[in-house]
């Protein structure tokens, strides 16, 4: 009898576990200008995005990396502009960072 309550209970409840699901948050933290670190971000933004819909992406730009998000010398500046759109993906950059290495707002992408 205690068997097939627990068999029950399984089959009635088992949905509701399996379907909840914890938020997932992740932030990338960059600093690099090597090239092939921008199209590793963007894979795996790309990546986790596709995995759960509803995962919220941030990558902060530091130092060296602010060329991936510069109009004039990004490599990825169409997957910046296209995954900005979604509204779970940001790509933030340092104010300092902006300073030290003379770059405008202007000349980011936009959505950056």
């Amino acid at each position: 009898m205690k068997k097939n309550i627990f068999v029950i209970f399984m089959v009635l409840f088992s949905p509701i576990f399996l379907s909840a699901q914890s938020d997932y948050k992740v932030v990338f933290d960059l600093t690099s200008n090597d090239t092939l670190n921008h199209k590793a971000v963007i894979r795996w933004t790309n990546e986790i995005i596709k995995a759960s819909k509803d995962a919220q992406v941030e990558v902060v730009f530091y130092g060296n990396s602010l060329d991936m998000v510069q109009k004039d010398k990004s490599v990825v500046a169409d997957d910046v502009a296209k995954l900005s759109a979604n509204k779970n993906v940001s790509f933030k950059v340092c104010s300092v960072a902006m300073k030290a290495h003379n770059v405008d707002k202007s000349q980011l992408i936009p959505g950056v």
